[in-house]
């Protein structure tokens, strides 16, 4: 057999095992998060409450299985879904936008997302809002930013890539210097600290209705994203190869960008500023399944979501108090960033 194409099939071969490696290694991490924490719980645990969850249970609940209850399904599930739903999110939205503007060093706050939900966020803050009207002031603020960002690139004409990053540079300036002018009015003893620690990222709030409310949402834009896996790999290809291969570049970048904002806007509605996931994650994937997005986006979302909740863990349960986790993902994100850099060419070849 011919060396080279044995080389091929042996990549195609891991490419091909890798989602499913990853979703084995998220389902153990999901089983084993659940059990550590203050109050351990045991495995013979778990099962009984999903038992009494089903009506399965052949004996009557007690104190000690109501409690276990209590624990994981109203704290420890519900942050634990949220964390791979943010985790996933945020990656699939970065790999998105790496393929669309063909730029490995892209993330999913090129358009002003993440500065516009911080604003809207910090906004409801000071007005004392409830904490779900503050996730709506969070989302919709992101969705205005990014509108911005296409406003914006539409009133000149010229390379539109360009113009779209020319848009979300103006966007993200304007949204941080009016969340520098929120927290410069905030009360200092109360709303400031409350929307500095916010900004840092952290899933302290992700109670069992925000995740549940929120899932659906999360569900729907990913499953777009991987709809539109083809659309990705023609545009990365550049418009005008794209455009001759059929597609319309203008559209599909439009419809892609939505569905990220979409994602990129509802985590940080939940968890604040989570950094360097987007960025970070779909580089990884590329070096296990290559570029093409039909296998890239899976793998990505089971990588993202794997790796923040690795990271939410470490948040949890390493200190002697919760360390919040955009400090987290930026520490560990930054001695990454070099091999990133150097193995950018071969996991886009």
């Amino acid at each position: 057999m011919n060396p080279d194409r044995e080389t091929s099939a042996q990549a195609a071969s891991g490419s091909l095992a890798a989602p499913w490696t990853l979703a084995a290694l998220l389902a153990a991490a999901a089983v084993w998060s659940l059990t550590v924490g203050n109050y351990p719980i045991s495995l013979g645990d778990q099962w009984q409450y999903v038992l009494h969850a089903l009506d399965l249970a052949s004996q009557p609940a007690t104190e000690q299985s109501r409690l276990v209850g209590v624990v994981l399904g109203d704290i420890r599930a519900p942050r634990l879904l949220a964390a791979v739903l943010i985790g996933a999110a945020l990656s699939t939205s970065g790999a998105a936008y790496q393929s669309m503007f063909v730029n490995p060093l892209v993330s999913p706050g090129l358009l002003g997302v993440l500065a516009g939900a911080s604003f809207g966020a910090a906004l409801g803050m000071l007005a004392d809002l409830p904490w779900s009207a503050v996730q709506g002031c969070a989302f919709a603020g992101g969705v205005l930013a990014v509108g911005l960002a296409l406003g914006l690139a539409r009133l000149s004409r010229g390379d539109r890539l360009l113009l779209l990053v020319l848009g979300g540079v103006i966007s993200t300036a304007l949204f941080t210097a009016l969340l520098s002018a929120v927290k410069y009015v905030a009360d200092p003893t109360n709303q400031l600290p409350a929307i500095t620690y916010w900004l840092m990222g952290g899933l302290s709030r992700a109670d069992k209705d925000t995740v549940m409310q929120a899932t659906p949402l999360f569900v729907c834009g990913m499953a777009g994203l991987f709809l539109f896996s083809r659309h990705l790999d023609l545009l990365s290809l550049g418009d005008e190869q794209a455009r001759s291969l059929g597609l319309s570049a203008g559209k599909a970048r439009l419809w892609l960008i939505a569905l990220s904002t979409v994602l990129s806007a509802a985590t940080v509605s939940i968890a604040g500023l989570v950094g360097w996931v987007g960025l970070i994650i779909p580089h990884a994937g590329r070096l296990l399944v290559g570029p093409s997005n039909r296998r890239l986006l899976p793998t990505t979302a089971l990588l993202g979501g794997l790796y923040l909740l690795l990271v939410d863990d470490v948040s949890r349960l390493a200190f002697g108090v919760e360390i919040p986790l955009g400090i987290l993902t930026a520490l560990a994100g930054i001695p990454f960033f070099p091999l990133v850099l150097r193995n950018a060419r071969k996991s886009w070849g």
